[in-house]
């Protein structure tokens, strides 16, 4: 399995008061497959993606990533395993405003000194039809073009694990299909798993599984 949770529990304290976000989470996800999670606004769909990617810590229980229980892995060494094995596409893009396109799709390339990352990541540009674009800083660009430039990058991280927060959310209909059609055929090119938050029904559809979270429990 590349990615399991067991009992997984999420708090946060108010004040006096302990706040449940999430409550015995349990499944697991085989190398290779997609998993879409589901459910209402303020469900805790996003905070278990965090969770799941170890940009997060849990209250109690355990994730497994790749075999590894991110529970016993402090800070540094979760930022280590992010960067060889996970790829992240953030709702809010996370882009780097003083690099181009281009740049920060390099980015993840780079950083484990591949070779030619630019040649890798103007494929991806192209992938998601912004080779156009390429030298455009983030502000240049507008919300849809940031969203397929931090796909793009997601991409060209070659990770284990791609983990999406509502991918096609800011995207009109034509890229909504442009990048959820690219996901399926990245994740069928390649052994990496792919976990999507969504609230696009037929996209989860297309996903082996699918989870539904209401309150912060799935729903079975």
């Amino acid at each position: 399995m590349i990615l399991t949770t067991q009992s997984l529990r999420k708090e946060v304290s108010s004040g006096e008061i302990n706040l449940v976000i999430l409550d015995d989470i349990n499944f697991s996800l085989e190398e290779g497959k997609s998993l879409a999670i589901t459910g209402p606004s303020g469900s805790g769909k996003s905070t278990l993606l965090g969770l799941l990617a170890g940009l997060d810590t849990s209250t109690s229980g355990d994730v497994y990533l790749d075999g590894v229980n991110l529970n016993n892995l402090n800070e540094e060494e979760r930022a280590i395993l992010r960067k060889d094995k996970v790829g992240f596409v953030f709702q809010s893009f996370e882009l780097l405003p003083s690099l181009t396109a281009l740049e920060n799709v390099m980015l993840p390339s780079e950083l484990k000194s591949e070779d030619d990352p630019k040649q890798l990541g103007e494929y991806f540009l192209e992938r998601v039809g912004l080779i156009d674009r390429k030298n455009h800083y983030p502000n240049q660009l507008s919300g849809g073009e940031q969203q397929r430039v931090a796909i793009a990058r997601a991409f060209a991280c070659s990770a284990k694990i791609l983990f999406a927060d509502e991918p096609t959310g800011n995207l009109d209909p034509k890229n909504g299909k442009l990048i959820s059609d690219l996901l399926f055929e990245v994740n069928s090119e390649s052994d990496n798993a792919l976990v999507i938050v969504t609230h696009d029904q037929e996209l989860a559809e297309l996903c082996d599984k699918k989870i539904e979270l209401k309150l912060g429990k799935i729903v079975d």
